[in-house]
């Protein structure tokens, strides 16, 4: 059997490069889920190392940088920025002491949801076996996600697919398909779902303080409408879980809303966009009179 075949059959050791808030929550439930870590890499800054110290250290690992790593895993798993992935495949294929043939029957994965694989085309030609494996969930200081249940984006060569699926499994996720070509969309769409959701609450306190509320105090009276909305969505969907102004078609208050607003036109931007959107997508009243207010 080959050393690739070995690796898909088993639960290969896992290097993980890069020590920020994907590289910690991974080796955790890496190790839950019974994969061994051998390394965790990070960049030659004291400050990188004592990350991935802090990592290693209770889960048997050792902690190293590129220049002083082993890379003896079978699985080597890039959890740093999307600008620097390149960069570090073609590090680590011009590696001394991973000339060539010594990449064959390795498999990398990469983390990024924008990238396509293909940014590993250094260490593939060395013959590693390549994929990206993106977990659609938010990774931020002072919280580790569970991945139970966490949806995966896979893409690239068949053999890192395989050992893909199976790791994903074993964490408690599910593994679906993106074609490389979609994989900006596909992280356009993940970009609404986190990012682009604070970027709403927080503008959202900005409206709170027009009305005059602290941020602070905004968010607090937010939360309980915030929360019971996604309650909403998650159980009933988009259309039962809308409610306001719009959803009745009261084109007169959305008109008395978007007039207190005019002092703060990057607010008003935003909930005009939001407004149009769900004009445009969700089942609304007097649509015609809201038509006339909100693109005029």
């Amino acid at each position: 059997m080959s050393y690739i075949l070995r690796v898909m059959a088993g639960t290969p050791a896992v290097a993980i490069i890069g020590a920020g808030r994907l590289g910690s929550a991974l080796a955790r439930e890496l190790s839950h889920a019974g994969y061994s870590l051998a390394e965790v890499v990070a960049r030659e800054s004291v400050a990188s190392l004592k990350k991935a110290r802090k990592i290693a250290k209770p889960l048997h690992a050792r902690a190293a940088t590129i220049q002083n790593a082993r890379f003896g895993a079978g699985l080597l798993w890039l959890c740093v920025p999307d600008r620097e992935i390149a960069g570090v495949a073609h590090e680590l294929a011009a590696s001394s002491r991973l000339k060539g043939p010594q990449w064959k029957g390795k498999v990398i994965f990469h983390s990024s949801g924008a990238l396509a694989s293909d940014e590993l085309n250094a260490l593939r030609r060395n013959g590693a076996a390549v994929a990206s494996v993106h977990p659609l969930m938010t990774f931020v200081d002072g919280s580790i996600p569970s991945l139970r249940g966490v949806p995966f984006a896979i893409e690239g060569d068949r053999a890192a697919l395989r050992l893909a699926k199976k790791i994903v499994k074993a964490l408690g996720g599910e593994a679906f398909a993106v074609r490389k070509k979609d994989k900006a969309a596909y992280h356009a769409w993940a970009t609404f779902c986190s990012p682009l959701l604070i970027a709403a609450l927080v503008t959202a306190e900005q409206a709170g303080r027009i009305a005059g509320f602290s941020p602070a105090r905004a968010r607090r009276n937010m939360l309980p409408m915030a929360r019971q909305t996604l309650a909403n969505y998650a159980a009933l969907g988009p259309a039962r879980a809308f409610s306001g102004p719009i959803v009745r078609g009261d084109a007169a208050i959305v008109r008395k809303h978007l007039k207190v607003l005019k002092n703060n036109p990057e607010v008003r931007a935003v909930y005009l966009a939001l407004a149009r959107s769900a004009m445009f997508h969700l089942p609304v009243r007097n649509r015609e009179k809201l038509r006339k207010t909100l693109l005029r």
